[in-house]
């Protein structure tokens, strides 16, 4: 007989509750049928049809009151305790003469979490103490290594609140990767503004993930975190990860103790996973479905959202297309103090320290009715034999990572740097200068830091660096001319018009388009203007078009053998850059030869005498068959 003690769970946590399929032939005593019928009522939702009871096997003689699952298809989920009271009471309620009648139960609507907004989905922060997962997990759950992962038990790699998009099952939500909390970190140093940025941001957050490595268990570092956690956002529900968990097994125990170890945290039952395998993914998701699903129907997101769709339809096909802006230069020139003025809030830590961003962040903001995302990218480092690994090497791949997939690019100076120098860019600004071109991508010059050379002493050094900067560049970068220089000072707040006004600007040029007839009228009175050595061997342009934006990409199809040379070719370059405004952006020219007249006629001289042979070969044939059918009558 069928014992509901020796009934085990299929999973691990306490709050998934079993089940048992019995017989249909199956007797029951009274005594082991009315302890189900209590376990029932008291640990999950029941419904009265009596359909069920040969599902269950569960006769009426041996119960008053047969009770079997609502959602028989959705055994797993868990409802609210509060929704269960309620769902039990209107049972008892349609219990007697409406038995035999079917209740009236909400059922649980399917969410489409793909159909809410991005900037709706509910925002779930990672957090603990250093070096348990947290970056590794954020990647898992965004399906992709965007998060820098490195081995640092004596350094702490996340810095910055980093976001993206969850995609666990059907689930989509904001998940933010935070830097390691340390409760007893000096005041002022870089750990203490870390946990207060992380502060700031568990107002805006409805899920924490509090996690704790399974195989060092619980350390007196994450009990502290947990009493911070109460202490700054007391009421949020928190749920304990035990990440590093793919070594413990249930068979030794290792497993089980680990999780007591957890409940010390005071946080409920913890989820056992692996961030790096992918093991226990399924179990944070039936956690965490019930808990989203609640957020998004008690804020009505998928009403509201319907009627956004409806409403914005038309409005959504003239939106303008996105922009990627990428923030580059060299350490501790004031790259995230400018990111975090141009979005007006302190998105990114910041301080006198030189190599403090690691990651590279990303923000989306709307300017004037476009969608930009903005990235903030670590400091470029000339290679040395101490960056080759490490932190800092892998900051600097992503950095040009980042660089290759920006439209704009802006190249971040320091003003005080170049009075002292005399020097415009180093070796390092350089090659980011020219890799930009070479890359095809817009580019904008901030010189920062220019409040430092204001007063009477520093007037003669402040126009100085007004004056060269344009110019050094103009000298260093020759491809492209008249690269946008703006200056400005981060620090007072007062340059995100300036800046952004700039890089609209090149961003349109970066994206124009001229039409064919314009582009041809605009050839006939440049060539007329152009001095040709030789007139007799003067190159032949049968027409010129734009075949492509994004940068700007020209052919010139020639008629002859005469090609452009190198001289001719940034002839016409400056030309469209002066007569079209195509200032700081890299414009392409090539070549394609047009075939003559010559060509053709010989091609059809060849087609005709191929045809004639064609004829006599066939005229032949076809007197062998005369003489042969002569020949046999």
């Amino acid at each position: 007989m069928l014992l509901l003690r020796n009934l085990k769970p299929f999973f691990r946590r306490k709050s998934h509750y079993c089940f048992g399929i019995i017989s249909r032939a199956t007797t029951l005593p009274d005594q082991i049928t009315s302890e189900f019928h209590e376990i029932c009522c008291r640990r999950t939702f029941w419904s009265s049809t009596s359909s069920c009871n040969e599902m269950i096997g569960l006769s009426s003689s041996n119960s008053q009151n047969p009770y079997f699952f609502h959602n028989v298809a959705e055994f797993c989920t868990l409802l609210g305790q509060e929704k269960a009271d309620e769902l039990l009471d209107n049972a008892a309620a349609t219990s007697g003469s409406d038995r035999g009648k079917e209740a009236k139960y909400p059922t649980r609507e399917m969410i489409d979490f793909t159909q809410i907004h991005i900037n709706k989905l509910p925002r779930v922060l990672i957090m603990g103490r250093p070096n348990v997962g947290k970056s590794a997990l954020f990647n898992r759950l965004i399906r992709r290594r965007e998060a820098l992962v490195y081995n640092t038990p004596t350094d702490h790699v996340t810095r910055d609140i980093r976001e993206g998009v969850a995609k666990l099952g059907n689930l989509r939500f904001k998940v933010l990767d935070s830097a390691g909390i340390e409760a007893e970190a000096s005041s002022g140093s870089v750990l203490s503004r870390t946990a207060e940025m992380t502060g700031n941001v568990l107002s805006k957050t409805q899920l924490a993930l509090l996690l704790v490595d399974a195989r060092d268990g619980v350390l007196p570092m994450d009990l502290d975190v947990g009493k911070w956690l109460r202490k700054n956002a007391p009421g949020m529900k928190t749920i304990v990860v035990m990440n590093k968990a793919e070594s413990l097994d249930d068979c030794d125990g290792t497993l089980a103790s680990a999780a007591g170890e957890a409940y010390r945290l005071g946080f409920g039952d913890p989820i056992a996973l692996s961030a790096e395998t992918g093991l226990g993914m399924a179990e944070l998701h039936e956690t965490l479905r019930p808990l989203l699903e609640e957020y998004v129907l008690q804020n009505n997101l998928c009403a509201d959202e319907e009627v956004q769709d409806n409403d914005s339809s038309s409005e959504h096909m003239e939106c303008k297309l996105p922009l990627q802006l990428a923030i580059v230069g060299r350490p501790n020139v004031g790259k995230s103090t400018l990111l975090n003025t141009i979005l007006q809030e302190d998105r990114v830590l910041v301080g006198p320290e030189a190599g403090l961003t690691r990651d590279s962040i990303r923000a989306e903001f709307q300017y004037e009715g476009r969608t930009i995302y903005l990235v903030d990218t670590a400091g470029w480092l000339e290679r040395t034999k101490q960056q080759e690994k490490g932190p800092a090497s892998l900051s600097i791949m992503q950095s040009r990572k980042h660089l290759m997939r920006a439209h704009v690019i802006v190249l971040v100076l320091d003003a005080e740097e170049i009075a002292n120098t005399r020097r415009s860019m180093k070796h390092v600004e350089v090659v980011i200068a020219r890799r930009a071109v070479e890359e095809g991508r817009g580019l904008v010059v901030i010189v920062n830091k220019m409040d430092l050379l204001r007063g009477k002493e520093n007037y003669k050094l402040y126009k100085s660096v007004t004056e060269a900067v344009p110019q050094e560049i103009q000298t260093v970068v020759p491809q492209v001319t008249g690269i946008p220089v703006v200056f400005v000072s981060a620090l007072e707040g007062k340059s995100q018009i300036a800046v952004m006004n700039q890089v609209i600007e090149t961003y349109e040029k970066w994206c124009l388009r001229l039409p064919t007839a314009r582009l041809n009228r605009w050839l006939c009175k440049v060539m007329s203007r152009h001095s040709w050595k030789d007139q007799a061997a003067q190159p032949k342009i049968k027409y010129f078009t734009q075949v492509k934006a994004r940068p700007p990409t020209f052919i010139a199809f020639m008629s002859g053998k005469t090609q452009l040379s190198d001289t001719d070719l940034r002839f016409l370059t400056r030309s469209l850059k002066e007569d079209f405004d195509l200032g700081g952006i890299p414009v392409r020219i090539l070549q394609r030869t047009v075939e003559g007249n010559s060509r053709t006629s010989t091609s059809s001289k060849n087609k005709q005498s191929a045809n004639r042979m064609m004829e006599r070969v066939v005229s032949d044939k076809r007197a062998i068959l005369a003489v042969e059918n002569s020949s046999t009558t």
